[in-house]
Protein backbone atom coordinates (compact mmCIF):
# COMPACT_ATOMS: atom_id res chain seq x y z
CA UNK A 1 0.00 0.00 0.00
CA UNK A 2 2.88 2.36 0.88
CA UNK A 3 4.75 1.51 -2.34
CA UNK A 4 1.65 2.15 -4.41
CA UNK A 5 1.08 5.53 -2.69
CA UNK A 6 4.72 6.45 -3.25
CA UNK A 7 4.40 5.59 -6.94
CA UNK A 8 1.24 7.65 -7.31
CA UNK A 9 2.98 10.62 -5.59
CA UNK A 10 5.91 10.39 -8.03
CA UNK A 11 3.57 10.33 -11.01
CA UNK A 12 1.72 13.36 -9.66
CA UNK A 13 4.95 15.31 -9.21
CA UNK A 14 6.14 14.46 -12.74
CA UNK A 15 2.77 15.44 -14.21
CA UNK A 16 2.81 18.72 -12.26
CA UNK A 17 6.32 19.59 -13.46
CA UNK A 18 5.39 18.78 -17.05
CA UNK A 19 2.36 21.02 -16.79
CA UNK A 20 4.50 23.85 -15.40
CA UNK A 21 7.06 23.46 -18.19
CA UNK A 22 4.30 23.63 -20.80
CA UNK A 23 3.10 27.03 -19.47
CA UNK A 24 4.40 30.17 -21.23
CA UNK A 25 7.00 32.14 -19.26
CA UNK A 26 5.48 34.99 -17.29
CA UNK A 27 6.64 38.43 -18.47
CA UNK A 28 8.22 40.61 -15.81
CA UNK A 29 6.21 43.68 -14.84
CA UNK A 30 7.55 46.73 -16.65
CA UNK A 31 8.09 50.07 -14.96
CA UNK A 32 8.64 53.39 -16.70
CA UNK A 33 10.99 56.26 -15.92
CA UNK A 34 12.64 59.34 -17.33
CA UNK A 35 15.84 61.31 -16.90
CA UNK A 36 17.59 64.46 -18.07
CA UNK A 37 20.93 63.60 -19.68
CA UNK A 38 23.74 65.97 -20.68
CA UNK A 39 25.63 65.21 -23.91
CA UNK A 40 29.07 66.79 -24.40
CA UNK A 41 31.91 66.63 -26.90
CA UNK A 42 34.97 65.13 -25.21
CA UNK A 43 37.38 66.69 -27.71
CA UNK A 44 35.85 70.16 -28.06
CA UNK A 45 33.50 71.30 -25.29
CA UNK A 46 32.37 74.28 -27.34
CA UNK A 47 31.24 72.13 -30.28
CA UNK A 48 27.86 70.38 -29.99
CA UNK A 49 27.69 66.68 -30.79
CA UNK A 50 24.72 64.47 -31.68
CA UNK A 51 24.19 61.04 -30.15
CA UNK A 52 21.63 58.88 -31.97
CA UNK A 53 19.43 56.58 -29.93
CA UNK A 54 20.92 53.47 -31.58
CA UNK A 55 24.30 54.30 -29.98
CA UNK A 56 22.92 54.17 -26.46
CA UNK A 57 23.08 51.29 -24.03
CA UNK A 58 20.84 51.67 -20.99
CA UNK A 59 20.71 49.53 -17.87
CA UNK A 60 18.46 49.94 -14.85
CA UNK A 61 19.40 48.01 -11.72
CA UNK A 62 21.91 46.09 -13.84
CA UNK A 63 19.32 44.88 -16.35
CA UNK A 64 18.88 46.08 -19.90
CA UNK A 65 16.15 48.68 -20.33
CA UNK A 66 14.24 49.76 -23.43
CA UNK A 67 14.43 53.37 -24.59
CA UNK A 68 11.05 54.86 -25.54
CA UNK A 69 12.11 58.45 -26.25
CA UNK A 70 15.43 60.23 -26.79
CA UNK A 71 15.55 63.83 -28.01
CA UNK A 72 17.14 67.20 -27.22
CA UNK A 73 15.35 68.92 -24.34
CA UNK A 74 13.35 71.86 -25.63
CA UNK A 75 11.02 72.40 -22.68
CA UNK A 76 11.37 75.60 -20.61
CA UNK A 77 13.49 75.35 -17.47
CA UNK A 78 12.81 76.16 -13.85
CA UNK A 79 15.95 77.09 -11.91
CA UNK A 80 16.19 77.53 -8.14
CA UNK A 81 19.24 79.00 -6.42
CA UNK A 82 19.34 77.33 -2.99
CA UNK A 83 21.74 79.33 -0.80
CA UNK A 84 23.08 78.35 2.62
CA UNK A 85 21.86 81.01 5.05
CA UNK A 86 24.71 80.22 7.45
CA UNK A 87 27.38 81.10 4.88
CA UNK A 88 29.94 83.77 5.63
CA UNK A 89 29.02 87.33 4.76
CA UNK A 90 31.90 87.25 2.27
CA UNK A 91 29.50 85.38 -0.01
CA UNK A 92 28.31 88.87 -0.81
CA UNK A 93 31.30 89.15 -3.16
CA UNK A 94 29.55 86.60 -5.37
CA UNK A 95 26.20 88.41 -5.56
CA UNK A 96 27.15 90.22 -8.80
CA UNK A 97 27.93 86.86 -10.46
CA UNK A 98 24.61 85.44 -9.23
CA UNK A 99 22.73 88.44 -10.60
CA UNK A 100 24.47 88.10 -13.96
CA UNK A 101 23.70 84.37 -14.05
CA UNK A 102 20.00 84.97 -13.46
CA UNK A 103 19.79 87.74 -16.03
CA UNK A 104 21.60 85.66 -18.67
CA UNK A 105 19.13 82.75 -18.58
CA UNK A 106 16.67 82.36 -21.48
CA UNK A 107 13.57 84.54 -21.38
CA UNK A 108 11.28 81.52 -20.91
CA UNK A 109 13.25 80.23 -17.91
CA UNK A 110 11.61 80.70 -14.51
CA UNK A 111 13.99 81.47 -11.65
CA UNK A 112 13.51 81.40 -7.89
CA UNK A 113 15.85 82.23 -4.99
CA UNK A 114 15.61 80.30 -1.73
CA UNK A 115 17.71 80.26 1.43
CA UNK A 116 18.45 77.24 3.64
CA UNK A 117 16.86 78.05 6.97
CA UNK A 118 16.17 75.63 9.83
CA UNK A 119 15.88 72.63 7.53
CA UNK A 120 13.64 74.36 5.00
CA UNK A 121 14.03 76.05 1.64
CA UNK A 122 12.62 79.52 2.32
CA UNK A 123 11.95 81.49 -0.87
CA UNK A 124 12.90 85.16 -0.97
CA UNK A 125 11.63 85.37 -4.54
CA UNK A 126 9.20 82.84 -6.06
CA UNK A 127 9.63 81.17 -9.43
CA UNK A 128 9.23 83.82 -12.07
CA UNK A 129 10.27 84.52 -15.65
CA UNK A 130 10.86 88.13 -14.61
CA UNK A 131 14.62 88.06 -14.08
CA UNK A 132 14.77 91.43 -12.33
CA UNK A 133 12.14 90.28 -9.84
CA UNK A 134 14.21 87.15 -9.17
CA UNK A 135 17.39 89.21 -8.71
CA UNK A 136 15.67 91.19 -5.96
CA UNK A 137 15.47 87.99 -3.91
CA UNK A 138 19.26 87.85 -3.54
CA UNK A 139 20.65 89.13 -0.24
CA UNK A 140 23.51 88.50 2.15
CA UNK A 141 23.10 85.29 4.16
CA UNK A 142 22.54 85.59 7.90
CA UNK A 143 25.87 83.90 8.66
CA UNK A 144 24.46 82.19 11.75
CA UNK A 145 26.31 78.89 12.45
CA UNK A 146 23.96 75.93 12.13
CA UNK A 147 21.19 78.12 10.79
CA UNK A 148 20.57 75.70 7.96
CA UNK A 149 20.63 72.57 10.15
CA UNK A 150 21.50 70.28 7.28
CA UNK A 151 21.62 71.39 3.65
CA UNK A 152 20.14 68.02 2.76
CA UNK A 153 17.04 68.65 4.89
CA UNK A 154 16.62 71.84 2.87
CA UNK A 155 17.07 70.07 -0.45
CA UNK A 156 14.49 67.46 0.57
CA UNK A 157 12.08 70.23 1.54
CA UNK A 158 12.57 71.90 -1.85
CA UNK A 159 12.03 68.61 -3.70
CA UNK A 160 8.89 67.79 -1.74
CA UNK A 161 7.45 71.30 -2.15
CA UNK A 162 8.66 72.30 -5.58
CA UNK A 163 6.90 75.63 -6.29
CA UNK A 164 5.31 74.55 -9.58
CA UNK A 165 2.99 71.81 -10.78
CA UNK A 166 4.36 71.92 -14.33
CA UNK A 167 5.50 68.33 -14.89
CA UNK A 168 7.07 69.09 -18.27
CA UNK A 169 9.55 71.80 -17.30
CA UNK A 170 13.14 70.83 -16.54
CA UNK A 171 13.88 71.34 -12.85
CA UNK A 172 17.42 72.58 -12.11
CA UNK A 173 18.83 73.38 -8.66
CA UNK A 174 22.01 75.31 -7.85
CA UNK A 175 23.06 74.63 -4.23
CA UNK A 176 25.56 77.06 -2.70
CA UNK A 177 26.78 75.58 0.58
CA UNK A 178 29.68 73.84 2.31
CA UNK A 179 27.73 70.56 2.12
CA UNK A 180 28.46 69.65 5.75
CA UNK A 181 25.62 67.75 7.41
CA UNK A 182 25.58 69.17 10.93
CA UNK A 183 23.51 66.22 12.14
CA UNK A 184 26.02 63.74 10.75
CA UNK A 185 29.29 65.76 10.71
CA UNK A 186 31.62 63.32 8.98
CA UNK A 187 31.84 61.75 5.56
CA UNK A 188 29.53 58.79 5.39
CA UNK A 189 28.45 57.64 1.90
CA UNK A 190 25.35 56.17 3.54
CA UNK A 191 24.42 59.32 5.47
CA UNK A 192 20.64 58.82 5.89
CA UNK A 193 19.84 62.51 5.38
CA UNK A 194 21.85 62.65 2.17
CA UNK A 195 20.19 59.48 0.92
CA UNK A 196 16.75 60.89 1.72
CA UNK A 197 17.61 64.09 -0.14
CA UNK A 198 18.75 62.08 -3.14
CA UNK A 199 15.59 59.98 -3.12
CA UNK A 200 13.34 63.04 -2.86
CA UNK A 201 15.28 64.84 -5.62
CA UNK A 202 15.17 61.84 -7.95
CA UNK A 203 11.45 61.39 -7.34
CA UNK A 204 10.82 65.09 -8.08
CA UNK A 205 13.00 65.00 -11.20
CA UNK A 206 15.59 67.53 -9.99
CA UNK A 207 19.02 67.99 -11.56
CA UNK A 208 21.25 69.30 -8.77
CA UNK A 209 24.37 71.39 -9.31
CA UNK A 210 26.42 72.52 -6.32
CA UNK A 211 29.05 75.14 -5.59
CA UNK A 212 31.16 74.65 -2.48
CA UNK A 213 31.35 77.72 -0.26
CA UNK A 214 32.88 77.49 3.20
CA UNK A 215 30.59 78.59 6.03
CA UNK A 216 31.63 79.81 9.48
CA UNK A 217 33.97 77.33 11.12
CA UNK A 218 33.65 74.69 8.40
CA UNK A 219 36.74 75.53 6.37
CA UNK A 220 38.84 72.86 8.09
CA UNK A 221 40.19 70.16 5.83
CA UNK A 222 38.08 67.36 7.33
CA UNK A 223 34.84 69.34 7.11
CA UNK A 224 35.62 70.53 3.60
CA UNK A 225 36.40 67.03 2.37
CA UNK A 226 33.23 65.59 3.89
CA UNK A 227 31.03 68.37 2.55
CA UNK A 228 32.50 68.27 -0.94
CA UNK A 229 32.19 64.48 -1.10
CA UNK A 230 28.53 64.55 -0.09
CA UNK A 231 27.71 67.31 -2.57
CA UNK A 232 29.41 65.29 -5.30
CA UNK A 233 27.31 62.28 -4.34
CA UNK A 234 24.09 64.29 -4.72
CA UNK A 235 25.12 65.77 -8.07
CA UNK A 236 26.15 62.41 -9.51
CA UNK A 237 22.91 60.81 -8.36
CA UNK A 238 20.78 63.47 -10.06
CA UNK A 239 22.87 64.09 -13.20
CA UNK A 240 24.24 67.48 -12.21
CA UNK A 241 27.75 68.72 -11.49
CA UNK A 242 29.65 69.69 -8.34
CA UNK A 243 32.15 72.55 -8.25
CA UNK A 244 34.86 73.44 -5.74
CA UNK A 245 38.33 74.95 -5.61
CA UNK A 246 40.43 72.98 -3.17
CA UNK A 247 39.54 73.81 0.43
CA UNK A 248 39.22 77.54 -0.16
CA UNK A 249 36.39 79.60 -1.58
CA UNK A 250 36.51 80.47 -5.28
CA UNK A 251 37.31 84.00 -6.35
CA UNK A 252 34.38 83.99 -8.77
CA UNK A 253 31.33 81.83 -9.52
CA UNK A 254 31.30 83.06 -13.11
CA UNK A 255 33.22 80.08 -14.65
CA UNK A 256 30.87 77.64 -12.89
CA UNK A 257 27.77 79.46 -14.08
CA UNK A 258 29.17 79.48 -17.62
CA UNK A 259 29.55 75.69 -17.53
CA UNK A 260 26.04 75.25 -16.12
CA UNK A 261 24.48 77.36 -18.86
CA UNK A 262 26.31 75.33 -21.48
CA UNK A 263 25.10 72.12 -19.87
CA UNK A 264 21.50 73.39 -19.92
CA UNK A 265 21.79 73.74 -23.70
CA UNK A 266 23.19 70.21 -24.10
CA UNK A 267 20.49 68.34 -22.22
CA UNK A 268 18.43 65.49 -23.67
CA UNK A 269 15.20 63.93 -22.48
CA UNK A 270 15.35 60.18 -21.93
CA UNK A 271 12.27 58.03 -21.36
CA UNK A 272 12.40 54.28 -20.93
CA UNK A 273 10.80 51.17 -19.50
CA UNK A 274 12.53 48.45 -17.51
CA UNK A 275 11.75 45.37 -15.39
CA UNK A 276 10.11 46.44 -12.15
CA UNK A 277 10.76 44.95 -8.71
CA UNK A 278 7.45 44.50 -6.96
CA UNK A 279 4.39 46.64 -7.53
CA UNK A 280 5.42 50.03 -6.10
CA UNK A 281 7.52 52.88 -7.48
CA UNK A 282 11.07 53.08 -6.18
CA UNK A 283 14.51 54.61 -6.69
CA UNK A 284 16.60 52.50 -9.08
CA UNK A 285 20.20 52.59 -10.28
CA UNK A 286 20.84 53.72 -13.85
CA UNK A 287 23.78 53.27 -16.19
CA UNK A 288 23.89 54.92 -19.61
CA UNK A 289 26.68 54.59 -22.16
CA UNK A 290 27.12 55.87 -25.72
CA UNK A 291 29.24 54.40 -28.51
CA UNK A 292 29.26 57.63 -30.55
CA UNK A 293 32.93 58.61 -31.12
CA UNK A 294 33.91 61.67 -29.10
CA UNK A 295 30.64 61.84 -27.18
CA UNK A 296 30.16 61.76 -23.43
CA UNK A 297 26.76 61.21 -21.86
CA UNK A 298 26.22 62.26 -18.26
CA UNK A 299 22.98 61.00 -16.81
CA UNK A 300 21.82 60.54 -13.23
CA UNK A 301 23.07 57.52 -11.34
CA UNK A 302 19.57 57.02 -9.98
CA UNK A 303 16.10 57.25 -11.48
CA UNK A 304 12.51 56.89 -10.28
CA UNK A 305 10.91 53.73 -11.68
CA UNK A 306 7.12 53.67 -11.52
CA UNK A 307 4.54 51.01 -12.43
CA UNK A 308 2.15 51.55 -15.35
CA UNK A 309 -0.39 54.29 -14.74
CA UNK A 310 1.68 55.98 -12.04
CA UNK A 311 3.63 59.15 -12.80
CA UNK A 312 7.39 59.28 -12.16
CA UNK A 313 7.14 62.36 -9.94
Amino acid sequence: MKLRSHGIWKLAVVASLAAMMSLPALAATEGHGKAVVTVTNKHDKAAPITVPEKDLKLKVDGREATIDHWAPATEPMQVVLLIDNSAWGSLGTQLPDMREFIRSLPASTEVGVAYMQNGRAVFSSPLTADKEAAVKGLHLPAGTPGGSGSPYFCLSDLAQHWPSKDMHARREVVMITDGVDNYHPRFDPNDPYVQSAIRDSVKAGLVVYSIYWSTTGSGRMLGATAGQSLLLQVSQATGGESYWQGFSNPVSFSPYFKEMKQAFGEQYNLEFHAPLRGKKAYEARMSLKASTPGAKVKGPDRVWLAPPGESEN
